[in-house]
């Protein structure tokens, strides 16, 4: 079967994009051939800092013929309906029709549509430019003469070439007839840009791959990684040194070669005395190059460097010029620290603090330093659940962003915190308020580690908790894709520092706080917060169980949903039930807990995994439908009262209701102790009576007694089972 290379090939393609760039090639051309009705076996695409490639196996040499019954109006129909038909189906006459009847409708006419296959190559010659027009660059150019008028391709650099071939491996392979913006797509590319620029010429995916190898490029990225991987690795072992291994930036650097070559290059042992952590940051921003350490574990004062060329002199050119710049940011770095060193030591590092009264954190939510005021009251605060030391969080949550005025995070931004941490151990305070100055930024992103100290979890809390009070009281949520000041990771983090550490806290009424001390702190600043501030009074009236008037209690309530929509998001990529959280958020007053909440919906999923589970979600559906259709006659809420034993003639009615008294009282004795697989257990146990009333009971009995009395039975049974989860909320 046929196969297609498809290479566009471009002055550059930047590191950042290439990965995007790739997926998006193979999904525009795929999802074409797709809708085309075109199948494929697989696909593959590439990309270099010069090229995007796709590979796409086990196309078939012509589209499928396509078959359509299109139904149309009656018999004898007005002669306009008749007119949008036949037009519609692209007939001339009725005669092309053939008529079919209906029993009910009577006789139609029907259009038989048969479409020919058109060749796959015509199909691509008209996919693959409108892939290369609507390719979505997240930045882009024109260029040259054509650039005047805006009709003119855009790029993300200007393509140079396009090769586009198709056909059977047993087969010369042809050029897909195309061409865009004056460029024809053909069998020519070009390799390495200084050791191999000639231009080469292609015919399959194949001799595609090894006559770019021949001319020096790597193709697949993953190939590249893992050439700079072991080419590093082996370096390093050979000086008796590791690598610090760096994912990130291998991948940066994967992108940034097309033939790649590992040097070493070492710097003054004199700079080792900066902390590793700058060395490493200096070296990884300002030249792409990995840093070593030795066998104890401390960095050596060698570093790794990738060329993009096998240079004649062995490279010792390029180590060189690393060398300088390594050399004289590594200076700066040494300055920086020495300076820095002397003011916390000397304890002039707090005196600090008051630059903070005139840097800017937001203009609607004022300076850092009243920032660092409300964390550091907010913070307090949580210790109540948190068991933190209180003098210990204060003091952590007075110096948390401190380091933000230093000399070294002044130069190096990216270490902010680290530094923090070190600074604090540099003036002897405690380990806990040194590294909660580190760890209260914790946990950036979804791969990122969760503080376990109580001083850190509640400091991270805090601020966070303060960043999105703040945005939400100013109305700067997140729109779209587009979530400037990081609210939705604001969440997220919130959610894993109590679910990970365990604490139980109500965010409702803990957020309502934090609001009511910003609107007095701001009160000359918006109208919600004059009227939030007059409310709540000052400072001293702000207590546990604060009411705040209807629109700041909107504010906090959209919060909350907006904190819970992320709790789903994050038990959705576990590969949990997300239904489950919506069953459980309304069952119980832990309608606002996410740590009770992640454990009870985890354990409800795993009951609903269980034959117990998935008989009772089938025997509750069952009684609500029928409540609900009930319900419609009687009214809402008509069968509440409880059961009456005395009407409860059958043997699995008298049985059932039992089992409902039981369970409810053990349901809520779990729950007092949150214990939430006991509550699963009581829940279990009427699995058997469900089943047993709907095989021997008709709920709909002739006599009304009866009737109101079995539908009182599962009313009680719904009031029972939602005591743990409202199983109407569950899928399936």
């Amino acid at each position: 079967m046929p196969d297609l290379l498809f290479e566009l090939f471009s002055e550059e393609i930047p590191a950042r994009m290439q990965r995007q760039a790739s997926e998006d090639l193979k999904r525009l051309v795929t999802n074409a051939l797709v809708e085309a009705g075109v199948t494929y076996e697989g696909a593959q695409a590439y990309a270099t800092p010069r090229r995007l490639a796709l590979h796409v196996v086990g196309l078939p040499a012509r589209q499928p013929d396509t078959r359509e019954e299109r139904k149309g109006p009656r018999v004898g129909s007005p002669d306009g309906a008749i007119q949008g038909f036949l037009k519609s189906a692209g007939l001339t006459s009725l005669d092309q029709a053939k008529i079919e009847s209906d029993p009910k409708k009577g006789e139609f006419y029907v259009a038989v549509i048969e479409k020919p296959g058109r060749p796959v190559l015509d199909l691509l010659a008209e996919i693959l430019p409108a892939t290369i027009r609507a390719f979505p660059w997240p930045k882009s150019m024109r260029w040259g003469a054509a650039s005047t008028s805006s009709a003119s391709l855009r790029w993300v650099r200007p393509l140079r070439a396009i090769v586009a071939t198709f056909g059977a491996e047993t087969e010369e392979p042809e050029t897909v007839p195309f061409a865009v913006d004056g460029i024809a797509a053909g069998n020519i590319t070009y390799g390495h840009r200084f050791m191999a620029p000639d231009s080469i010429r292609v015919k399959r995916f194949e001799d595609y791959v090894a006559k770019l190898e021949a001319a020096k490029v790597v193709l697949d990225p993953a190939r590249r990684k893992e050439i700079i991987r072991q080419d590093a690795r082996n370096l390093a072992f050979a000086q008796g040194l590791e690598v610090v291994e760096d994912e990130g930036l291998l991948d940066e650097v994967a992108g940034l070669v097309e033939w790649p070559v590992v040097l070493m290059g070492r710097f003054e042992e004199a700079f080792l005395d900066v902390p590793g952590e700058v060395i490493r940051a200096t070296i990884r921003a300002n030249q792409k190059c990995f840093v070593l350490r030795g066998p104890d574990g401390r960095l050596a004062s060698r570093f790794l460097l990738v060329s993009n060329i096998e240079a004649k002199d062995g490279g010792a050119t390029i180590i060189a010029g690393n060398e300088r710049v390594i050399r004289a940011r590594l200076s700066d770095a040494k300055f920086f620290w020495e300076t820095d060193k002397k003011v916390w030591r000397e304890d002039t590092g707090f005196a600090r603090l008051e630059r903070f009264r005139n840097v800017t954190f937001h203009e609607k939510l004022g300076s850092q330093w009243d920032r660092i005021e409300r964390i550091r009251a907010l913070a307090k605060e949580l210790c109540a659940v948190t068991k933190a030391d209180p003098e210990k969080v204060d003091l952590a949550a007075r110096i948390c962003k401190l380091d933000l005025q230093t000399e070294v995070v002044g130069e190096f931004p990216e270490v902010q915190g680290l530094m923090g941490r070190i600074y604090a151990g540099l003036a002897g305070l405690d380990p806990s308020v040194a590294a909660a100055c580190e760890e209260h930024y914790k946990p950036v992103g979804p791969g990122d580690s969760v503080p376990k100290d109580p001083v850190s979890v509640t400091v991270a809390l805090a601020d966070k908790l303060d960043t999105l009070v703040g945005f939400w009281a100013i109305d700067e949520k997140p729109t779209g894709s587009k979530d400037p000041y990081a609210l939705r990771r604001a969440a997220l983090g919130v959610i894993r520092l109590l679910v990970e550490n365990g604490v139980d806290f109500h965010l409702y009424e803990s957020l309502c706080l934090p609001l009511a001390r910003l609107a007095y702190q701001r009160r000359d600043h918006s109208d919600l917060f004059k009227m939030l501030a007059a409310e709540v009074g000052v400072p001293q009236s702000l207590k546990v169980g604060l009411l705040l008037p209807e629109a700041g209690e909107v504010v906090i309530l959209d919060l909350v949903e907006f904190i819970f929509d992320r709790l789903k998001v994050l038990l959705r990529d576990q590969q949990l039930r997300h239904d489950a959280l919506d069953a459980v958020r309304l069952s119980g007053e832990d309608w606002d807990n996410p740590n009770r909440l992640t454990i009870m919906s985890k354990t409800l999923g795993r009951f609903l995994e269980t034959e117990d589970g998935k008989s009772l979600l089938a025997g509750f559906k069952r009684a609500a439908n029928i409540l609900r259709a009930e319900e419609k006659k009687d009214g809402e809420g008509a069968f509440e009262a409880a059961a009456d034993p005395a009407l409860c003639r059958e043997p699995s009615e008298k049985a059932l209701l039992e089992a409902l008294s039981k369970a409810g009282e053990a349901a809520g004795i779990a729950l007092d102790k949150a214990d939430f697989e006991a509550a699963m257990r009581a829940m279990a146990a009427l699995r058997g009576p469900v089943d047993a009333f709907f095989e021997a009971v008709l709920v709909n009995a002739e006599d009304p007694a009866i009737r109101r009395n079995r539908l009182a039975l599962l009313a009680t049974l719904r009031r029972v089972t939602r005591q743990v989860a409202d199983f109407s909320r569950i899928a399936g």
